[in-house]
């Protein structure tokens, strides 16, 4: 299936999933799953700034459907969701390209960067085998606060 949107043209089995699931592939769905698309793995939007750059896009959408979609996409394995400790959650694009990576996030604004350890692989390897388990996947989050809240806070 190929659709057209006003961000990229996109060949997967969105809409065959939601078909099976008996559930449409709305304009509003593929915009956000396109948004995310577009930005690549690795970045992390919250829903409020999907909204925003939804609608700097002149894409007519609430914030309530872009929560939605987003639940949705999630479910689906689409996008991966990121809770912060202050409550917030951060969506990113699933990528076979960067199955193991880790995030250092701020506790006070929510900025997200991606990191890459080789270390914290092996110590998820160790871990998992110590334990019997098989390891299918390995994520850190560090909680810290960032140089730009740094320079505000004082």
């Amino acid at each position: 299936m190929q659709t057209v949107s006003k961000y990229l043209i996109i060949r997967n089995p969105l809409g065959s999933g939601l078909h099976q699931e008996g559930k449409r592939l709305t304009k509003q769905r593929l915009k956000v799953l396109n948004l995310f698309e577009n930005i690549g793995p690795g970045n992390h939007l919250s829903a409020e700034e999907v909204h925003l750059e939804l609608i700097a896009s002149n894409s007519k959408v609430s914030l309530a459907t872009v929560y939605r979609t987003l639940r949705l996409l999630v479910q689906m394995g689409f996008l991966y969701e990121r809770e912060l400790s202050e409550g917030g959650h951060r969506y990113e694009l699933l990528s076979n390209d960067f199955p193991d990576h880790h995030h250092l996030i701020c506790i006070r604004c929510g900025r997200t960067e991606e990191f890459e350890s080789d270390q914290v692989i092996e110590a998820g390897k160790n871990a998992a085998k110590i334990k019997g388990f098989k390891l299918i996947e390995s994520s850190f989050k560090v909680k810290a606060i960032c140089p730009n809240c740094q320079l505000h806070s004082t």
